[in-house]
């Protein structure tokens, strides 16, 4: 005892610890340091946790007394529980220590050394003070050290287990085992220490059986699966007992390398990941090259398996795999290619979406220079190819393509795998020539897939496939260039290859397709009967080798279709057509394979039975009008379904083809049904989500409510779809995607409903014919098949009105003719009569107004200035219908003789439904609200000073009513954001500005404001429910979209579709300065009623302008009174209207 120190006390503190290894390599759950006086007491400090470089901080505090013992020592023990420890565990360091040797350091800290474990030398950081005055606490600072059987038997198991790790000798490790085994069967089930004495027989017999002492890897395992069971989720030893599975599951998995083994240490790993704090030593061993990281790379290794299970585990390993991980391109580039291969199997479209989100992080993670870029290049390009051929979104292809070409240059000459690139890349190109018809590609093509069959000699596995690829692509070159050389080496490349894929390969089916494909287009050409006997048996045993539901089977119809056509052409055989078009049938409702093959299929079926007379002819138009709408429908912005509508450009007349149809078949409300159902698909969707759910709240508030969810949450959706950044486009896609999914489901459940069983299907007649309820509705339908009009009553059946001497190719015709007419009056004097627009309108007359007025006047007894509604289709939609004038003196020449708008009020209605929903939204009324938006001075580029603007919007603001609150918005006012602020806040807009129609993307089509122009899709976006009447007094305001005229897109659509009832558009341009009297006139007419008290009504819109027409006659030349025609808003089933206006 040092001198003069009787009586005193001392406060030691632990401090922290370093290289703090566990002899025997037991994953410690803590360290704890014991300092012990004598043999019966003993202090513990808390268990730390080791972190990751085997070091601990603990901070932990004692205070001892002088008095209590002579002797001093100091452990660093491992506790293997963090919860209720079972003996005293294992002994990582032990020393003795006198008082002095404590004291001789003054108050600094100090560190001490212990003996060396596994070549470090464990030590702990110390500090001693001495305290002159302390009460006495020893007794609740000191635990005894309480013995028990289990406890004795647990540290004499750890230690003969320590001592045979390091000796080798396998007598220790039985002494060991029966230690432990011993305190297992002293806590039978129940007992609190059982999953701690399972642990610690399990670990020193998985050291047993890694040093081959011990066999019995099931019976260890089981040992640890038992603990984890008594120590589930949120049990403190729940993290290091999954750790104890998993590695006994590695090592077996390294002796006995079984998947399911792999694949459970996967789904574990992912478990013990997340509970793991970073910094720990459990977190870097379960991470590190034993555990996670070993899982990955064996996981990485593992064959492709496509089934729900083998892409659960990639997901788990992608899981394993976080950004900055030197695993994660790998991991994603493996389950990107398990997806694709899988919708390759099934024909899923979100396996292929996620599919291309994941190849292309991969493809970002692995910049140029790395050395397994061109891997992810391929693998992404072949996600984006089958995605076009699913979806048909050139982008796609075009994007596979350069991607395919950057790999290949990646893989020059003498590369080992150029062969697949070469394959790969000849593969887009062919894809890309049947999209684009460029014969640059199918040349190129060609040239690639020889190239690469020299690089697969015979005895190749992969030859077979490139011979395939090659034929494929001489024998469209041979359909294109009409080469027969092509054909026969095409034959004789697919006998080949078929010899090399015999019964039972998995991939037979596509060399018999193909060789049926060949020998059909030879027996067209030669005209053997034994080649297309021969085709036909072999798309037979290929379909016989698909289960019904493989994507493929799809191709199989198809080119048994064809073989059967090809051989009804040549021997006349009725049994054949039917053949054919039974297959037609079963192809385009093959619903494993994307709507862009089965459109073309459903096409392709029209065109089979109306060139045959067929009497399938009515289901395949109905057919592809259903796969068509579904194909637009995945599009999720109003502009991907445009593209994805003129990518059919023979699709755009199925409308009025099928009408057509019909109508030859005397079937008129039929008629009436298909070309409803097949106008205005691309804002179809973007329709549905505003429909009014007011009836369905009083059936099911609850449906009601998750419609409107979905709706909303649909709608939201779309802007991020259509981001420029590919990959954030694709993951909202998917998004997208599901909740499409979701509200189908919602759709049906309501369609179960009482009253409801059609809610968003296409009207029938029944319900259209509501739209004729205040006068007759005209369609008038432009076939490639016939040109005629079908007058929809009040009541009643629908009439014909056939034009004989009018066919489609007229109508185009006179479409450019009124173009050039219009361009040349556009130049001319006011005063100077236009004769070859009175020509035109004359023809109108005469050929196709003058039947419907006989019908309207003979048949319907329709009363003069009585209201009519027009309702054009396809090129119909580009003709003035309502200036049609026969420009004739009467017979008795007493005067002129009527034209159309002295005989009846005409409306333009892009369709029925259209009509029948604008009539029911003039039943809610707002509180009025006028604004007149106008900019004489646009911003740069938009067009050049409008000098008569302000001038009109004075005149404007003049006419409304003083009690109708009024809204000036011009100059710098006059911007995008404070024009589409007073499009959502008003009821009623004059808008008097440059308007601007864009041919390339009429969704681009603009007003010209001071700051940037208001587009077409921003106003479509711009919700306006309260709205009622808009006059666009601009150009090109109701000009459609030429690609597609049947989809009714224009400036004047967007504000009816944003929720302006009624709409005064224009077809071509207008004069600044002649406007006013049409717009003076105009607003004379239709707030004459309001000084005695009347309300503003947007139904006089048609009067009002009717009478404005006629009212201005001798001051208007006739092209500018002509160019306004009104339009009734859109409805819930299509989208935008005509198209908009350039000033």
């Amino acid at each position: 005892m040092p001198g003069g120190l009787e009586g005193r006390y001392i406060r030691l503190e632990v401090i922290s610890g370093t290289n703090l290894k566990v002899p025997s390599f037991h994953i410690p759950a803590g360290i704890y340091v014991s300092v012990n006086l004598g043999s019966s007491r003993c202090w513990k400090s808390a268990i730390g946790i080791l972190s990751s470089d085997e070091s601990i901080a603990w901070r932990d505090t004692v205070t001892l007394s002088l008095d209590a013992s002579s002797t001093l020592s100091v452990e660093i023990r491992a506790s293997f529980e963090l919860d209720q420890m079972l003996g005293n565990g294992e002994v990582v360091g032990k020393l003795e220590m006198s008082w002095d040797a404590l004291l001789d350091h003054g108050n600094e800290p100090f560190d001490i050394s212990f003996p060396s474990v596994r070549g470090v030398h464990p030590s702990l950081t110390l500090k001693a003070t001495v305290l002159h005055n302390c009460d006495n606490q020893d007794n609740a600072l000191f635990d005894s050290i309480i013995e028990c059987d289990i406890a004795r038997d647990t540290d004499a198991g750890h230690e003969r287990f320590a001592t045979y790790v390091t000796s080798k000798t396998v007598s220790h490790l039985n002494d060991a085992v029966k230690h432990f085994q011993f305190v297992l069967d002293q806590c039978p089930v129940g007992h609190p220490h059982r999953a701690a004495a399972l642990t610690n027989l399990a670990w020193a017999c998985l050291q047993g059986y890694i040093r081959k002492d011990f066999q019995d890897i099931d019976f260890i395992i089981s040992l640890f699966r038992e603990a984890l069971a008594l120590r589930p989720q949120g049990h403190p030893d729940h993290p290091s007992s999954i750790y104890h599975l998993l590695k006994a599951l590695i090592w077996h998995y390294s002796k006995e390398p079984a998947a399911s083994y792999i694949r459970e240490c996967a789904q574990l790993s992912c478990k013990l990941l997340p509970l793991c704090p970073g910094g720990t030593y459990l977190c870097s061993i379960a991470a590190g090259g034993n555990g996670a990281d070993y899982v990955i790379r064996e996981c990485n290794d593992l064959p492709i398996d496509v089934s729900d299970e083998g892409i659960h585990l990639r997901r788990v390993i992608l899981e394993l795999c976080p950004l900055g991980s030197a695993h994660r391109p790998n991991a994603l580039y493996k389950l990107s290619w398990t997806l694709s291969t899988h919708f390759e199997q099934r024909g899923t479209i979100d396996d292929l979406a996620e599919s291309t989100q994941h190849g292309r992080e991969a493809v970002s993670l692995c910049p140029e220079g790395h050395s397994e870029r061109h891997i992810y290049l391929i693998n992404l390009a072949h996600s984006l190819h089958h995605l076009f051929k699913h979806q048909g979104i050139s982008d796609d292809l075009n994007e596979a393509v350069s991607l395919y070409e950057e790999a290949l240059r990646l893989r020059p000459v003498g590369h080992k795998s150029r062969d697949f690139s070469l394959n790969n890349l000849g593969s887009a190109l062919y894809t890309r020539f049947n999209q684009h018809g460029d014969v640059n590609d199918v040349i190129r093509s060609i040239s690639l897939r020889r190239e690469a069959l020299t690089l697969r000699p015979p005895g190749n596995p992969y030859r077979v496939s490139t011979l395939n690829n090659l034929a494929l692509a001489l024998k469209t070159r041979y359909v294109k260039l009409d080469a027969s050389e092509d054909l026969d080496e095409a034959i004789n490349l697919y006998r080949d290859s078929l010899q090399l894929r015999p019964h039972g390969h998995p991939r037979r089916h596509t060399g018999l397709f193909n060789l049926s494909s060949a020998l059909c287009s030879r027996f067209m050409q030669a005209r053997k009967n034994e080649d297309i006997e021969e085709a036909i048996r072999l798309c037979q045993e290929s379909l016989e080798a698909l289960p019904s539901l493989h994507p493929d089977r799809y191709f199989g119809y198809v080119w048994l279709k064809n073989a059967y056509v090809s051989r009804y052409r040549v021997q006349h055989n009725l049994a054949d057509l039917s053949l054919a078009v039974e297959n037609s049938r079963l192809a385009s409702r093959h619903s494993t394979q994307g709507f862009p093959y089965r459109v073309e299929t459903a096409l392709h079926w029209v065109h089979t039975a109306e060139n045959y007379q067929h009497e399938s002819a009515l289901e395949a138009y109905q057919t592809c009008l259903e796969l068509f709408d579904n194909h637009v429908m995945t599009r999720s912005s109003v502009i991907s379904r445009r593209e994805a509508a003129i990518a059919f450009r023979s699709a755009q007349s199925l409308p009025v083809d099928a009408a057509s149809h019909a109508i030859r078949h005397n079937s008129l409300q039929r008629a009436v049904e298909l070309v409803e159902q097949g106008r205005g698909q691309q804002l179809s969707l973007a329709s549905r989500l505003r429909t009014s759910l007011e009836d369905l709240k009083l059936a099911s508030p609850d449906l009601a409510h998750r419609l409107s969810e979905l709706n909303k949450r649909l709608s939201d959706t779309q802007g991020s779809v259509g981001s420029a950044d590919r990959a954030v486009a694709n993951r909202a896609t998917i998004h997208y995607r599901g909740l499409q999914e979701q509200w189908g489901a919602v759709v049906a459940e309501i369609r179960n409903l009482k009253g409801f069983s059609r809610l968003l299907l296409p009207p029938l007649y029944e319900d259209l014919q509501a739209a004729a309820r205040h006068g007759p509705v005209i369609i008038l339908i432009a076939s490639q098949y016939s040109c005629s009009a079908i007058v929809v009553p009040t009541s009643g059946e629908p009439h014909h009105v056939r034009f004989s001497r009018i066919t489609l190719t007229h109508l185009e015709t006179l479409k450019d003719d009124f173009t050039t007419a219009i361009r040349h009056a556009a130049r001319m004097r006011p005063e100077v009569p236009r004769k070859k627009l009175r020509a035109l309108l004359r023809i109108i007359w005469d050929e196709i107004m003058l039947p419907i007025v006989n019908v309207l006047q003979n048949d319907l007894e329709l009363q003069p200035q009585s209201r009519i509604w027009l309702c054009p289709t396809a090129a119909f939609t580009s003709i003035p219908l309502h200036a049609a004038n026969p420009f004739r003196m009467t017979t008795d020449r007493s005067g002129g003789e009527p034209c159309l708008e002295d005989l009846y009020i005409c409306s333009y209605t892009p369709t029925l439904s259209a009509l029948i929903r604008a009539r029911q939204m003039m039943k809610m009324h707002a509180t009025p609200s006028f604004a007149a938006i106008g900019q004489s001075q646009p911003g740069a580029g938009q067009g050049g000073v409008l000098p008569a603007v302000n001038g009109e919007l004075k005149l404007v603001h003049k006419l409304v009513p003083p009690s109708v609150k009024f809204t000036n918005v011009s100059g710098d006012e006059a911007t995008q954001p404070g024009a589409l602020e007073a499009l959502r806040r008003n009821t009623w807009v004059h808008l008097a500005c440059h308007g601007t129609q864009d041919r390339e993307q009429p969704y681009n089509s603009c007003f010209a404001m001071r700051d940037k122009p208001l587009t077409l899709l921003e106003i479509i976006e711009n919700n306006s429910p309260q709205a009622e009447f808009a006059f666009l007094s601009a150009c090109h305001t109701a000009v459609g979209d030429e690609e597609t005229p049947d989809e009714i897109i224009h400036l004047a659509a967007g504000l009816q579709f944003s929720g302006f009832k009624s709409v005064i558009g224009t077809l071509w341009g207008v004069t600044d300065a002649i406007v006013k009297y049409i717009v003076e006139a105009f607003y004379e007419k239709m707030f004459e009623d309001l000084e005695d008290g009347g309300m503003m009504d947007c139904t006089k819109a048609a009067w009002a302008l009717n009478h404005a027409t006629h009212a201005v006659m001798t001051k208007v030349p006739l092209d500018q009174r002509m160019v306004f025609i009104h339009i009734v808003m859109l409805s819930v089933l299509e989208s935008l209207a005509k198209s908009f206006v350039a000033r």
